[in-house]
């Protein structure tokens, strides 16, 4: 943020949406519109800013999320937008996790043709955990089979928490789509020249206006639902003072009542300008979402950031490592941090020294030596610093809430074809893990392999491509194998003991926890029940609960991490002269292998599948699915083609993405992510061991 940019004229905003919805082509037209670019970057023609990865530009999708800041002025409205534009693609649902986490608001996009997608849904549901305002933006309306209505019916239906509200209709359809109708001021809006930068307001036809009547009046009657000051107003009949309803609908957008819908073409260049000046209008600033929750690292209790406190607070929320710096992505969120300043990591309790600060344009930098509350930039100096960690001034202790990732779902095998290559095949491997959270690397501990887990083929591939490129390493990869998870057989309550002596003093504790299988959306619960000793020491309590959770997380009787448990700490009985929280952390432990020796299940992850696809080809991929145990939900029609919505084990998809293109002749799409865990029976388990998709 410059110092002549004021707080409340700085958006942060990212572009959310499914794989190829039109996420980075829309990006692009923003920073061209905004002046940054001369030329409109292209995806087919790899030409694109943000999308700067040759991985990226070979595929034609976006794999990390990339950050640019651009000036828009218009005669509507004016601001510093920084954006982020994010994957699509389920396997990088991790730079969408990070990014939403920091942002202020978010566009999303929906694609005309297909619709709300699977994708959309779980960005959708990512914003929302956050709390982040949204506007939508359906796009592809020049396409064949593109449907404006549909979609935003499929938006309505689907989101019911948030009221969308169509802003705009399309004049004309596909083929003949040419602009759109501004139902605000009741203009229509056409996107002339080649490169669409000039907007020109006609009035509506006498055709067209009664159409345009009705939409406007559901657009008031929707806003005057959420607003009684415009309910007044509507139900008077009076006319409603422009300034007071652009107030009212962003007062709602931020709130997250409303969602403005708008429609266009980002291909075609229109209905892209608007967009922009919406972020403005109805999208917050810094300044409306000006507290943010922390804890206090002295007293471990609750704390509300001001953006107006003096003491500096951000929060790290990516990381691209290098060889003698890593460059960290930083969210400000109080306070001002300048070059050499001293900042306390909160979770190591380090001081690190602020080498440069660098304002982000995509994989371009610009040193800057000083920024405010509110901004997003990238910083050099902070070493054992990473995704999630919270940079604070020494003064002011805090810790703000991290960013939580999905677990690793498949693994593979890698060692180095030269032994020379050994020790850089695992420097370069923890790099990339530094980098990606949802990567994880780990030593096996029979064959002594190195094992690389991920969140699907893709991701993995991508990485192996970067192994080979980037480090110049030449190593020997396995099959993609799935990782499994154990949840418990049954319930249980067990008591743990620690009775130990070390030294001259005798150490004894004794713990009481029950375990329970459950299915919930964390995958493990831990909690306390200890009625009726309000006098028990917080810190054996904390030590109870923590050594619950990472107990949990280390692995059951097949060496599998546990899930679907809900553990309680029911009691802990000891005295202050021979407990410690070491002493009860063993006493937990002993209680767990316990509870662990008395059985347990084996999981498989299950994936959620939609395919789009031609109906004369869905014959031929629900025959593929079904040997492969896969449970179909349904089959819907679209426009042109049939929509398949199922469940299959992720074991039994392993080369789909190949198989997909002869099943339907190169014209199906899939997206899949994941859908929680289910129980292997004997035999399933069996034929994956004998397929060497599992091995123990």
């Amino acid at each position: 943020m410059s110092e002549s940019t004021s707080l409340d004229n700085i958006r942060n905003i990212g572009i959310i949406a499914h794989i190829d919805a039109g996420k980075t082509t829309l990006s692009e037209r923003f920073l061209y519109y905004s002046g940054k670019t001369y030329r409109i970057g292209d995806i087919d023609s790899g030409t694109t800013v943000l999308d700067y990865l040759e991985e990226e530009r070979n595929r034609g999708i976006t794999i990390v999320a990339a950050a640019a800041s651009v000036d828009w002025k218009s005669t509507e409205a004016s601001g510093l937008i920084h954006l982020i534009d994010t994957p699509g693609h389920i396997d990088f649902t991790a730079e969408v996790e990070r990014s939403v986490r920091v942002i202020d608001g978010a566009v999303v996009i929906f694609s005309g043709v297909e619709g709300v997608e699977a994708q959309s849904e779980k960005v959708w549901r990512q914003s929302e955990h956050y709390h982040v305002p949204r506007i939508a933006f359906i796009n592809k309306l020049d396409r064949l089979g593109a449907s404006f209505s549909r979609t935003f019916d499929e938006i309505t239906a689907k989101f019911p928490a948030v009221k969308a509200a169509a802003f705009q209709l399309p004049v004309g359809d596909e083929s003949t789509f040419s602009g759109v109708v501004d139902l605000l001021r009741m203009k229509i809006l056409r996107f002339t020249g080649d490169d669409g930068a000039v907007v020109r307001e006609e009035d509506i036809p006498a055709g067209m206006a009664a159409e345009c009547g009705t939409a406007r009046e559901k657009l008031i009657a929707a806003i005057a639902d959420l607003s009684d000051t415009i309910a007044e107003y509507y139900l008077e009949e009076k006319a409603i003072p422009d300034e007071l309803l652009r107030r009212e609908i962003r007062r709602q957008v931020i709130a997250g009542k409303l969602c403005p819908v708008f429609a266009g073409s980002a291909k075609r260049n229109i209905g892209v300008q608007p967009v922009l000046d919406a972020i403005i209008d109805y999208l917050p600033s810094p300044e409306d979402r000006r507290f943010c929750a922390a804890t206090c690292l002295k007293t471990g209790k609750p704390e509300k950031v001001d953006f107006h406190d003096q003491h500096f607070c951000g929060l790290v929320f990516k990381v691209v490592a290098g060889g003698s710096a890593d460059l960290l992505y930083l969210r400000s969120y109080a306070g001002h941090l300048a070059v050499n300043d001293m900042v306390l990591n909160s979770r190591t309790g380090e001081r690190v020294r602020i080498k440069r600060i660098l304002r982000l344009y995509s994989k371009n930098v610009e040193p800057v030596e000083k920024i405010g509350p509110g901004d997003i930039v990238g910083i050099i100096g902070p070493q054992n610093t990473g995704t999630g960690d919270t940079l604070c001034s020494p003064a002011r202790p805090l810790t703000l809430e991290k960013i939580d990732f999905p677990e690793p779902v498949i693994s593979i095998a890698i060692e180095p074809r030269s032994s020379k290559d050994k020790d850089r095949l695992r420097d370069c491997l923890e790099l990339l893990c530094r980098e990606d959270p949802t990567l994880e690397m780990k030593r096996h501990e029979n064959t002594g392999q190195l094992i690389l887990s991920g969140m699907g083929e893709l991701h993995l591939e991508i990485n192996t491509n970067r192994i080979a490129r980037e480090f110049h390493i030449d190593a020997r990869f396995g099959k993609p194998r799935v990782a499994f998870r154990e949840t418990l057989k049954s319930a249980c309550t067990v008591t743990g003991i620690f009775d130990r002596t070390l030294g001259d003093t005798q150490y004894y504790t004794e713990a009481d926890i029950q375990l329970e299988p459950v299915h919930c959306e964390q995958g493990i619960i831990v909690e306390t029940d200890i009625r009726g000793k309000a006098s028990l020491p917080s810190s054996w309590v904390h030590s109870a609960k923590d050594t619950l959770m990472n107990g949990l997380k280390t692995g059951g009787n097949l060496g599998y991490s546990l899930i679907y448990i809900k553990a309680t700490v029911k009691d802990i009985r000891g005295t202050p002269e021979n407990t410690t929280e070491g002493s009860v952390a063993g006493a937990v432990l002993e209680a767990l292998q316990q509870a662990i020796a008395g059985g347990t299940t084996l999981l498989e992850p299950l994936m959620k599948l939609d395919i789009i696809a031609p109906e004369e080809t869905i014959g031929e991929i629900t025959g593929y699915l079904q040997p492969r145990r896969a449970m179909i939900q349904g089959i819907d029609n679209i426009a042109g083609a049939r929509h398949l919505r199922c469940e299959v084990p992720l074991a039994e998809m392993f080369g789909f993405s190949s198989a997909l293109p002869k099943l339907s002749g190169g014209r199906a799409s899939f997206s899949m992510e994941p859908h929680g865990y289910q129980e292997l029976s004997a035999s399933d388990l069996q034929r994956l061991v004998n397929d060497n998709k599992v091995c123990f």
